[in-house]
């Protein structure tokens, strides 16, 4: 279960003198994965070229051990949902849905119960489905693109901004068929700049910026991985003025804050691993009397910012 879907090995992709990727190493675990970055990071590249839709232009991608360039055994053990829409609006869902099945080898004869189950799957209302597309809200759209997506039963769901045009009980909606998803072992990967569904949503994440990999891995692990993070702590002691003498002395120390009325001292610092590991002692040696020691932990999204800007 913790070999890697996805491998990408020395992976470029360019366009004339524009790279879309450059050079990257990566792998993507089974589970629910993110993918983030801002515009122009290279994750609709990387969709492409995960989907078969492009080629490398160096370097290799194989998923679930193959190249899926021109090669229909991975393919058809993908599920894509794109971000663009291109829905024919003269159509009913459950036709939609057929039509496509049938494009994909599924019998006609699976419609309607197919179509049905999928519609009920993405908890697209029963009142909804004798609508033509062109009726549908961005919401209900992305719904129907979901279901599309799941049609063929993947092994691999690729969703590109799955959340957007979605109301708040929409997106919740989403969130637990995907949970859902990956209970039942598909693995998903979420293209989305809406961080705080990833943050809740996601096992993995990989951050992109100018075509390069910034971070990948569990939340926690690329914390500890990129040592230009800053992270905040908050210290209330009898003496905040001797600690803040005390840790100008240290390197990792970056800026003070002393709160007197509040016996506080908040402080940033770098390289939270390093630091950490003398600063029980440090404490003990201060003869400092401490009564209380916070952290402000860094959500997803303080993450991707420091890391993209």
């Amino acid at each position: 279960m913790n070999d890697p879907i996805i491998q990408g090995i020395k992976l470029s992709r360019w366009y004339g003198v524009v790279m879309g990727l450059n050079n990257i190493d990566f792998q993507i675990h089974p589970g629910i994965t993110g993918l983030v970055g801002p515009n122009g990071a290279g994750k609709s590249t990387l969709i492409q070229i995960i989907t078969g839709q492009l080629q490398p232009s160096s370097g290799s991608l194989k998923v679930f051990g193959e190249n899926p360039w021109n090669q229909p055994s991975v393919l058809r053990r993908i599920g894509y949902c794109p971000e663009r829409e291109s829905l024919p609006e003269h159509l009913k869902p459950m036709d939609w849905l057929s039509g496509l099945g049938q494009i994909s080898g599924i019998p006609r004869t699976a419609f309607p119960e197919l179509g049905i189950r999928l519609l009920k799957r993405v908890k697209l209302g029963e009142a909804h489905w004798k609508k033509r597309l062109g009726q549908y809200s961005k919401g209900m759209r992305q719904r129907v693109k979901l279901a599309q997506a799941l049609m063929h039963s993947p092994d691999l769901l690729i969703l590109d901004e799955p959340m957007n045009g979605l109301d708040p009980m929409g997106r919740q909606d989403i969130a637990d068929i995907l949970k859902s998803l990956a209970h039942e072992g598909i693995s998903i990967i979420i293209s989305s700049h809406i961080l705080a569904e990833l943050e809740s949503l996601c096992k993995n994440v990989m951050i992109l910026n100018w075509g390069r990999v910034i971070a990948s891995g569990a939340k926690n692990e690329i914390r500890s991985d990129l040592s230009q993070w800053a992270e905040e702590l908050s210290v209330r002691c009898d003496d905040p003025q001797k600690l803040a003498r005390i840790l100008f002395e240290e390197d990792h120390v970056l800026g003070f804050d002393i709160q007197k009325e509040e016996q506080r001292l908040d402080f940033r610092i770098k390289n939270p691993s390093q630091f950490y590991q003398n600063w029980n002692q440090l404490l003990q040696d201060s003869g400092l009397i401490v009564f209380e020691i916070s952290s402000k932990s860094q959500s997803l999204n303080q993450i991707f910012n420091k890391v993209t800007t």
